[in-house]
């Protein structure tokens, strides 16, 4: 549902390059400011009222050629140029402010043990063909992950793209 990632999944097909490592730079994005958020929220004396339609016309938030053009230099910027300079779904692994959150609430899932769509694998009949590993849009080790049982990695966004290329069935979504 990311349109930042539905932009790099474009840039795919001219840059297809694998990201190996680097996720820790969002947390060096992400704490600071988060907490500056709460910080200046709690100094403030909190939220009297939330306008989720802040500075939006009919639902957009590009009302002028400013807007357009702050849009369109966050888009190159963060979006497009870390994917061609970086390789696949960078903006994902490193500058993306929303990964945190979601890292964090699946943690919290896992702690709990709640009910959740997941990956699960069948190691016994992966025929160890790569597809799985070559067709991940966040570069994750996904036949390493089949091979020791353990569909759970940090960055997955459980897009279902290893399932799609599995021809023998050895991962698959599950209810846990």
């Amino acid at each position: 549902m990311c349109p930042g990632a539905g932009c790099q999944e474009a840039i795919f097909l001219a840059r297809d390059k694998r990201v190996t490592s680097g996720d820790y730079i969002k947390w060096l994005i992400w704490i600071p400011w988060i907490s500056s958020i709460a910080i200046l929220a709690i100094r403030s004396g909190g939220y009297k009222s939330i306008d989720f339609f802040y500075q939006t016309t009919h639902g957009l938030s590009i009302y002028d050629v400013q807007s357009l053009l702050t849009y369109y230099l966050v888009l190159g910027l963060l979006i497009v140029l870390p994917a061609f300079v970086f390789g696949k779904r960078s903006f994902c692994h490193h500058l993306c402010w929303m990964a945190p959150f979601m890292i964090l609430g699946r943690k919290i899932r896992n702690y709990f043990q709640w009910v959740s769509l997941q990956l699960k694998s069948a190691p016994d009949i992966c025929k160890h063909c790569h597809t799985c590993t070559e067709n991940c849009p966040m570069s994750l080790p996904v036949e390493e992950m089949v091979g020791q049982n353990t569909m759970e990695n940090k960055e997955c966004i459980l897009c279902g793209t290893c399932i799609d290329g599995c021809k023998q069935g050895a991962i698959r979504y599950s209810w846990k």
